[in-house]
């Protein structure tokens, strides 16, 4: 497989960059002609993947998250988020449902697993003091019988 299209993009670790993010996603893949079910997976799950840069990355802090996107020939999407905030100590514990670091907020600790529930396969990369990525794929296209055979 070969990359067809990518896309780089910085933005400020503000609440209002959320909904950015959900447009320039849409944007980016309506080439491929995704049904309304595919467009709502990947947008919940970037908004979910930058929310939790926002909020458990940053907290009050401002920072910077970037979001990186692939279009592969085969009618694929990856999606990384990215932030240089506090880090995840313990990933394993942060994907369980229901588990949040905020227990006088209201979060639901859901996160990770609408991303994993609407994705085809979500992987999780922090360091403590360094930041997180999430790496999101998802098939938008049916491959090709020739791509199979290749």
């Amino acid at each position: 497989m070969s990359i067809i299209n990518e896309m780089k993009l910085d933005f400020l670790s503000c609440p209002a960059n959320e909904a950015f993010a959900r447009m320039v996603i849409s944007a980016f893949i309506l080439p491929l002609n995704p049904t309304l079910e595919q467009l709502g997976d990947i947008k919940t799950s970037v908004s979910e993947a930058v929310t939790n840069a926002v909020v458990h990355g940053y907290g009050e802090k401002k920072g910077t998250i970037r979001m990186r996107a692939l279009l592969d020939d085969a009618g694929g999407l990856t999606v990384e988020v990215t932030d240089n905030g506090c880090g995840i100590r313990n990933i394993q514990q942060a994907r369980q449902p229901f588990f949040t670091t905020m227990e006088s907020a209201e979060r639901s600790g859901m996160g990770f697993t609408v991303m994993e529930s609407f994705m085809d396969d979500v992987e999780v990369h922090s360091e403590p003091g360094r930041g997180t990525t999430v790496r999101m794929s998802k098939q938008i296209l049916a491959p090709c019988p020739a791509a199979r055979r290749a």
